[in-house]
């Protein structure tokens, strides 16, 4: 990445760094103090990251002027519209122009940053990221792609789509498994995923249609496309080790990752309460506390925040829009890894011979 001078906001200032990320600061729940200081965690922890923010100058300015390990690493770009979670996406994308998250993903396109981060509304963030960054050519519908906690070595497994669109044809769970294939490699240097495909059973009969047409595609790319294909698995697979992917459409990834989230929710809760049931319990929390630690931070969902969009000429990753700066930090922190990979390259030379092989195997 070229230094990137900045504007009026920085005068004389530029960022020089191998990272530069674009961050939309007004996208979260709990406003950009919250988003900044992810950003300064972030800073902490990794020195090659540079931070355009996006949102209203004097704010973020204060913001950003109270975090010593964001001095000299950030530009603001001025943006006095927000994106709440109740604006339509179709409403963004006719009068959104100048609002952080339209900022943000323009920083993309402008090649100023490498991915975009972003809290906000994701039917919006979807919609404003393919106009502005479109799809890859042979990705007909893009997907967000999550890192499930699982029993695999690696302590992920990727799952996609989980509500970039709730539809999805056999031939759109193919290109999913081809894209959640180059991130598990790329991402979890994974040389030959297990793709698995989500179905109401693993026999091959069981499923509706585009399922089973699904099945047979993908079983008959994984040769070509340096994979594994286990075929169909079920919801209890999630977070074991069957695969290293699991293939689904957006509705039906959607509800299993929020089903996911409550769940490790209500097991901290219960917990919690069982602990304080009588003073034994109140001990035995005292003598298991390191234990319950380690337990807390292998379930967190805020230390796996972070869908990243796949399909669109650009990164972008979409963070929960009710996020902490934990939550905020993880994001940054897998935009980062993304940006240093080469990833959007990577993947978009992935779907290109895949769409050649498939056109090559009609003639």
């Amino acid at each position: 990445m070229t230094a990137l001078t900045s504007d009026k906001a920085d005068a004389g200032a530029a960022l020089d760094f191998p990272i530069i990320l674009s961050v939309d600061a007004m996208g979260g729940d709990a406003g950009p103090a919250v988003v900044v200081s992810g950003c300064s965690t972030s800073a902490k922890k990794n020195r090659d990251i540079g931070f355009i923010l996006h949102g209203p100058e004097d704010e973020l300015r204060r913001l950003v002027d109270r975090r010593k390990h964001l001095r000299g690493r950030c530009i603001i770009r001025d943006a006095r519209d927000v994106v709440t979670m109740d604006d339509k996406p179709s409403h963004v994308v006719r009068n959104g122009k100048g609002t952080s998250m339209w900022s943000a993903v323009e920083s993309v396109r402008a090649g100023e940053a490498t991915v975009a981060v972003s809290c906000g509304n994701t039917g919006a963030l979807m919609a404003v990221s393919m106009i502005r960054l479109r799809k890859l050519p042979g990705v007909n519908r893009p997907a967000i792609a999550v890192l499930w906690p699982s029993r695999n070595p690696q302590g992920f497994n990727v799952m996609l789509d989980v509500g970039a669109d709730v539809r999805a044809d056999a031939t759109d769970l193919l290109r999913f498994a081809l894209m959640g294939a180059s991130y598990a490699r790329n991402g979890m240097d994974l040389r030959r995923p297990r793709i698995g495909l989500l179905n109401v059973g693993t026999e091959e009969h069981k499923g509706r249609p585009e399922l089973k047409e699904a099945f047979e595609l993908i079983r008959d790319h994984a040769d070509a496309a340096e994979f594994d294909f286990v075929g169909f698995v079920e919801g209890g697979d999630l977070p074991g080790d069957v695969a290293d992917v699991i293939v689904t459409d957006g509705f039906t990834g959607n509800v299993a990752i929020k089903t996911g989230e409550g769940t490790a929710t209500l097991i901290g809760e219960l917990l919690r309460e069982a602990f304080r049931f009588t003073p034994l319990s109140r001990l035995a929390s005292v003598l298991a506390f390191t234990s319950m630690r380690r337990l807390k931070k292998r379930i967190d969902p805020r230390r796996v925040n972070g869908g990243v969009f796949l399909g669109l000429n650009g990164t972008v990753v979409k963070s929960h829009g009710g996020a902490d700066s934990t939550g905020i930090a993880a994001a940054i922190k897998l935009a980062a890894q993304l940006a240093e990979l080469g990833f959007n390259d990577k993947l978009a030379a992935r779907i290109a011979r895949a769409a050649s092989a498939a056109e090559e195997s009609k003639e």
